[in-house]
C-alpha cells in the first residue's frame, strides 16, 4: 500500500471512529440508553485502524465501504432517512478512485453498488417506518454532524490525494530534466555532447536567423602519443583538464562540447570570424602554457584549431565541414595553431 494512501485511508478511519464515538454518545444522552450496534460498529472501525498495515489496500477499502455501509443501515432502520446520514458514503468515492491498485472496471462496480445502495436504502425506508424518530434539535446535531464530518474526510484525501500527485509530478519533472541533462552530457568531462551543442546551435539559428555566429573545431595534437606513453587514465585526465580551461575561459562568450575523440567544438554567437579568431587563439596560448601533472610525471600539449564563420548561405553542417578542413590543413601544417 502506498504511504500516501495509508496516511489517507487511516485518517480517514479514525475521523470515522471519531464520529462514530461521538454518535454513540449521543444516542445515549437522546435514548437514556446504550446502543449496541454503533458500540460494534466502532470497535470495528478501531479494529480496521490497529490492522492498517496487516492488509492490503483492497481489503481495507472493503472493510471501510462495509463499516460505513453498516452504519447507514442501521440509522436508518432505527431514524429513518432524516438527519443527513446518507452524506457518509461520500468518503468513499476518493479512496476507491484514488486506489492505484483497483482497476477502472472495479472503480466503476464500486461506484454502481454505491449509488444502487443508497436507492435501495431510501426506497426501504419509503415503506418502512423508523423504530423512533429524532426530536428537532437531536436531527438538526445529526445534521451537522454528518455533513461536517465527510466533508472533513473527503478534505483530508484530496489534500493528501493531490499534494501526493504533485510531489509526483515534480519528482517525475526533475528526473526528467536530470535525464534530459545527462542524455545531452559527455559523461567524461561534463560537458555538452555533440547533440546538445547541435541543438543550442540550430536554436540560435531559429531564434536569430540574421545573426551572425562563428563555429570552431580544436583537435588535441599528438593525443595518442599521450595515450600510448602515459596511458589511457592519462589521457582522460587530459581531457577533462583542457575542458576545465575551456569552460573557465569561456566567461558566456562562447558554448562548447566535446565533439567525439580528443576534438571539442566552439559555437561563437555573435562574433565574425576575426572576433572567433582572436578567442581561439587567446585559448590555443592558454592550453600551450597549461602544465599538466599525471602520477608524479609533468607534460603540457597542444591544440591546432580550424574556425569558420556564418556567411548566411550555407547550412549548419557546411560551415561546421569547413572548420574541419581548416583544422585539418592546420594539422598538416605544422599543428599547435589557430586557421581562420
Amino acid at each position: 500500500m502506498p504511504a500516501y494512501y495509508r496516511k489517507a485511508l487511516f485518517i480517514s478511519e479514525v475521523i470515522l471512529a471519531a464520529y462514530f464515538l461521538a454518535s454513540v454518545v449521543l444516542l445515549l444522552f437522546t435514548t437514556g440508553a446504550w446502543l449496541w450496534p454503533p458500540v460494534v460498529i466502532l470497535a470495528g472501525t478501531v479494529i480496521c485502524i490497529l490492522n492498517i498495515d496487516r492488509m492490503n489496500a483492497r481489503v481495507n477499502l472493503v472493510c471501510f465501504a462495509a463499516i460505513i455501509g453498516a452504519w447507514l443501515t442501521w440509522f436508518v432502520h432505527r431514524f429513518g432517512w432524516s438527519g443527513g446520514s446518507p452524506n457518509i458514503l461520500v468518503p468513499i468515492l476518493p479512496l476507491v478512485f484514488f486506489n492505484i491498485y483497483e482497476p477502472p472496471v472495479g472503480k466503476l462496480i464500486y461506484s454502481f453498488a454505491l449509488v444502487a445502495f443508497r436507492i435501495l436504502l431510501f426506497a426501504w425506508s419509503l415503506s418502512h417506518a423508523p423504530v423512533e424518530a429524532l426530536d428537532h434539535t437531536d436531527n438538526l446535531v445529526f445534521q451537522i454532524l454528518n455533513s461536517v464530518v465527510p466533508l472533513l474526510i473527503l478534505t483530508v484525501d484530496c489534500i493528501l490525494f493531490s499534494s501526493s500527485i504533485q510531489a509526483s509530478e515534480r519528482a517525475l519533472t526533475i528526473n526528467n530534466q536530470e535525464l534530459h541533462r545527462e542524455a545531452g552530457t559527455d559523461p567524461l568531462t561534463g560537458l555538452p555532447n555533440r547533440r546538445a551543442l547541435l541543438d543550442e546551435i540550430e536554436q540560435f539559428l531559429h531564434d536569430k536567423p540574421d545573426s551572425q555566429f562563428s563555429v570552431a573545431i580544436a583537435d588535441i595534437d599528438f593525443f595518442k602519443k599521450v595515450n600510448d606513453t602515459y596511458g589511457h587514465n592519462c589521457g582522460d585526465e587530459t581531457l577533462k583538464a583542457l575542458a576545465t580551461l575551456f569552460m573557465d575561459a569561456a566567461s558566456q562568450k562562447y558554448r562548447l562540447c566535446r565533439w567525439g575523440g580528443e576534438e571539442f567544438c566552439f559555437f561563437l554567437p555573435e562574433m565574425n570570424i576575426d572576433d572567433a579568431g582572436r578567442e581561439m587563439n587567446d585559448l590555443n596560448i592558454a592550453v600551450r602554457q597549461k602544465k599538466l601533472r599525471f602520477r608524479e610525471t609533468d607534460y603540457s600539449v597542444t591544440i591546432t584549431i580550424g574556425v569558420e564563420e556564418n556567411d548566411f548561405k550555407s547550412t549548419l553542417e557546411q560551415i561546421l565541414d569547413r572548420a574541419d578542413r581548416k583544422l585539418y590543413m592546420g594539422k598538416v601544417g605544422g599543428r599547435d595553431r589557430v586557421v581562420i
